[in-house]
């Protein structure tokens, strides 16, 4: 059997759902784009009193019905990479940063194109972060309204895996969708094999903005697979109790796979959150609290019980640095999403109420969620049922260690974590330098840094994908400049030092 965690009972999920479709078909939701609004007012939606939109709910059903329970992304290359249903796990970078904690200095600071190609380069190579995300912002060097534009490109020139993104404006879908497309025969293609998630953010008070409207309303109408995702804030404009909460949350993404099924049935949509606590003394929000945890794993059992795949905000920590804080967080919700079995995980290298990210803080991550992963796997007998041979072994030679049964198991059955845990007697460690986690991660983010070898692309596209985000400039002439790879002898030395993305998956490492 898979190890799962739950924390709600069947008849009471069932309760959840029908309040918050009773709460949709009575109540509503404001729908501020006016695009969307029309097409769901055309397709039969009623309205209240005050103009908001209802959601009836057998077209909420149809919605449920149509939705996919589980959907492909697709590499640069077109080829299958991640598949996202049922109880399979996947870890992705945070999102949303405006700053890095710069290993180099210990300082938090606005983030460049250059901390954010760094960020690229390393994520290419973690072996449990199967893809992505625009996961920072940066500032100061491109002009904002291409900016997100700018993160994805960054992120297609420097790895091939598919990436969580989401465009910044109402309007700023189609260049992001463009540039994607160029990777793809058409626009078909890219509807058949997507290489990316976009975020919708549910603006909360049952509304939707004029932004997350028209995103939706475009990512949908190219292809583009949305994740729904409310910041549900308990005790501040959600109920402070699970339960409520979780009908709050369930509404805001019930409103959004609906309106992404009546713009187009069968499109893919990702039943997510990223729910936080109010906290009542020193108003802050944070993901981290165990009341935001539990409302995660209680929002996907819904999601579950409806066949829906799911995303969650969790993997991530409060703390302002990599610290015993980080590290506890971060297993702890790790822990909880694999246990969950949710899909899409957002959240490595994320501090500080998602504002910071740090690079060795992602690396630290990466082993933190091998160890998650190796936790959920299926438990069954592997030629240690019946027991007397193995018995009558230990017995003879005082051992197992050289037995034919440990010799073929141990590579599947034990975890190695890399050089950043540190498994070794204290004499060793302090000969090694003595390195708490966060200098060992640093190293660690340099040793691949200088292992990095960027994928090929054909100089046209390069050319084109820069041609998209020059015709939304407005007074700046030159992109930034993007900092070249180590040379081919830095990276092959790097490489054979076992430390960078030509390390790829150990069948020593457990999943």
């Amino acid at each position: 059997m898979r190890p799962h965690l739950r924390v709600l009972e069947p008849p009471l999920i069932g309760s959840i759902v029908e309040e918050a479709k009773r709460l949709l078909a009575d109540v509503g939701m404001e729908i501020r784009g006016p695009e969307l609004r029309s097409r769901l007012l055309d397709h039969g939606l009623p309205t209240t009193a005050d103009g908001r939109v209802r959601f009836p709910s057998d077209i909420v059903d149809r919605a449920i019905a149509t939705a996919p329970g589980s959907f492909t992304l697709y590499d640069r290359e077109g080829r299958p990479h991640a598949d996202l249903g049922g109880d399979r796990v996947h870890f992705v970078p945070g999102s949303s940063g405006l700053k890095v904690l710069d290993h180099r200095t210990g300082k938090a600071r606005l983030a460049t194109t250059a901390d954010f190609v760094e960020y690229a380069r390393i994520a290419d190579g973690l072996e449990h972060i199967p893809y992505l995300a625009t996961a920072f912002s940066t500032n100061d060097d491109i002009e904002a309204q291409v900016s997100d534009a700018w993160r994805l490109y960054l992120v297609l020139l420097t790895t091939k895996r598919p990436v969580v993104s989401g465009a910044f404006t109402e309007h700023g879908v189609e260049r992001m969708a463009a540039m994607m497309e160029l990777f793809r025969r058409d626009r078909a293609d890219l509807i058949a094999r997507p290489m990316s998630i976009f975020t919708i953010t549910a603006s909360g008070n049952f509304r939707y903005s004029e932004d997350s409207c028209q995103n939706l309303l475009d990512c949908v109408e190219a292809g583009i697979p949305v994740e729904i995702v409310p910041v549900t804030l308990m005790g501040l404009i959600a109920p402070v109790t699970v339960v409520g909460a979780t009908v709050f949350h369930t509404v805001d993404v019930l409103a959004g796979i609906t309106m992404a099924q009546v713009v187009r049935p069968g499109a893919p949509v990702l039943f997510g959150g990223a729910p936080a606590t109010f906290h009542m003394k020193i108003a802050s929000s944070p993901m981290a609290a165990v009341e935001a945890l539990q409302l995660d794993v209680a929002y996907v059992e819904v999601a579950k019980s409806l066949g829906l795949p799911t995303q969650s905000y969790m993997a991530l920590s409060e703390a302002k640095e990599v610290d015993a804080q980080a590290g506890a967080e971060t297993f702890g919700s790790a822990l909880l999403a694999a246990l969950a079995g949710v899909n899409s995980v957002s959240g490595p290298g994320m501090l500080d109420f998602l504002l910071v990210f740090s690079l060795p803080k992602l690396v630290l991550d990466d082993e933190l969620c091998g160890q998650a992963l190796r936790f959920v796997r299926e438990v069954r007998p592997a030629g240690d049922l019946p027991s007397r041979a193995l018995v009558d072994e230990v017995l003879a030679q005082q051992h197992l260690i050289t037995a034919d049964h440990t010799t073929r198991h141990w590579p599947e059955e034990l975890y190695l974590p890399s050089r950043v845990f540190d498994r070794d007697n204290r004499e060793n460690w302090t000969k090694a330098g003595a390195l708490d986690a966060n200098r060992r991660a640093a190293a660690e983010v340099e040793r691949r840094l200088a292992a990095y070898v960027p994928p090929e692309t054909d100089p046209l596209l390069e050319a084109e994908l820069q041609r998209i985000i020059r015709s939304g400039l407005v007074a700046q002439e030159q992109l930034p400049a993007i900092p070249p790879p180590p040379d081919t002898a830095q990276a092959a030395r790097a490489a054979a030092a076992g430390a960078g993305p030509a390390r790829r998956a150990n069948p020593r490492r457990g999943r």
